[in-house]
């Protein structure tokens, strides 16, 4: 076990590198709200539309990456490695959809004990903070998709593990999310759908288990739209998961992928590769 920390920190191989980047007074406020405090995605809080938002219009953008380079995250907030002496990530080449390497996150012992508002649960993951690009979030409807190879059970009906958060709030106070999530009876449904606290779905799927140790492609469509927002998510091109989306501004501002799971779980891993977040006119 050693070793295996060893090599995602880059001490030990340059096969498997630490994901890391140099840190702003901002983003240190970032790293301590993720360390612990009161995360504003976990209370019921609205986001405030700009006007900059409101008329955002779309350039067919697309934003994509096979992992391949920790260069790709540098303008990007990247959740330390170890986090909480429980999970470690990076760069792994051990399973890998394209190329040479993917991201893998890996949960090394359950997560501590706190109270809620305080957040524990296990981290892993470079943030995609679209906000930060030169042209700033993305015009939704976009579509989101990327490869999962989750080698991760759940145990208890308490369980659950996140493959995507998508944020419509550009501050590091992460408001108004849509998450897709995974129950302990491996269903994949959307989380605080229409607003946070609530999964209220148009459709879902109850008798599709997600498949482990296996490549697997997670697709979202997701509009943030202030009046007729929605998502919809497939798995291998079968829609399991759809919902209506209240209080966006029209712009995915933030996102991110990897390791997010209840802090009771110890052991597991998931790896992410080649995904792309595309500006569409129309979802599928």
């Amino acid at each position: 076990m050693q070793n295996f920390v060893l090599k995602f920190l880059g001490l030990a191989s340059t096969s498997v590198f630490f994901l890391f980047s140099c840190q702003s007074p901002k983003e240190n406020q970032t790293l301590e709200l993720l360390a612990g405090a009161v995360l504003a995605y976990q209370a019921a809080t609205t986001i405030v539309c700009t006007s900059e938002q409101l008329t955002k219009t779309q350039n067919s953008r697309v934003f994509q990456t096979s992992f391949e380079s920790a260069n790709e995250f540098s303008l990007f907030y990247i959740v330390p490695s170890p986090y909480q002496s429980a999970a470690i990530h990076g760069q792994s080449t051990e399973q890998k959809h394209t190329g040479t390497y993917s991201h893998k996150a890996s949960i090394i012992g359950p997560g501590p004990f706190c109270f809620y508002p305080q957040n524990c649960n296990h981290r892993g993951y470079p943030t995609i903070q679209l906000n930060k690009l030169p042209s700033g979030g993305f015009k939704t409807p976009v579509l989101i998709e990327f490869y999962v190879y989750l080698d991760m059970d759940l145990v208890t009906n308490q369980d659950w593990f996140s493959f995507a958060t998508y944020s419509a709030d550009p501050s590091d106070a992460w408001r108004k999310v849509v998450l897709v999530n995974m129950d302990a009876k491996g269903y994949v449904y959307l989380m605080h759908v229409p607003i946070h606290n609530q999964n209220q779905y148009s459709y879902q799927v109850t008798n599709l288990s997600f498949p482990r140790r296996q490549w697997k492609k997670l697709s979202t469509c997701l509009d943030l739209s202030p009046q007729g927002g929605f998502a919809k998510v497939w798995v291998d091109g079968t829609l399991v998961s759809t919902a209506n989306v209240s209080g966006g501004c029209g712009v995915l501002e933030q996102a991110h992928f990897g390791l997010y799971a209840s802090p009771s779980l110890s052991s597991g891993s998931v790896y992410n590769d080649d995904l792309r977040i595309e500006e569409v006119n129309v979802c599928p």
